[in-house]
């Protein structure tokens, strides 16, 4: 892994790449709404500690917690890993973040 969560290019460990994808789509979801962990807590039944746990990559959200969250937050945080680009030995990656870009990552 190089770079720092949830904006690291990961090797090819598909279920590491979607936790990481729900990762960044939660703390880019939260910043938009200017919401911290504490508000998105109350808002969606989810514990706070989790949230936090889920933004720093300590731990990987259960379907119950990515529902909630897309809930109280109205937008979707489960990435379309189906689509994701192949690479040159056809294994499905995904796609280099933005923020990953602009750092030279």
């Amino acid at each position: 892994m190089a770079g720092e969560w949830p904006y690291a290019v990961m090797d090819g460990y598909r279920p590491a790449q979607v936790g990481q994808a729900v990762a960044r789509a939660l703390a880019e979801a939260m910043e938009r709404r200017q919401l911290s962990a504490n508000a998105l807590a109350v808002a969606s039944g989810v514990n706070r500690q989790v949230i936090s746990n889920v933004l720093a990559g300590t731990t990987w959200p259960d379907l119950l917690t990515v529902a909630s969250l897309e809930a109280a937050l109205g937008e979707m945080l489960w990435p379309r890993h189906v689509d994701w680009p192949l690479d040159g030995d056809g294994v499905r990656q995904q796609p280099l973040p933005p923020q990953a870009r602009q750092d030279g990552a």
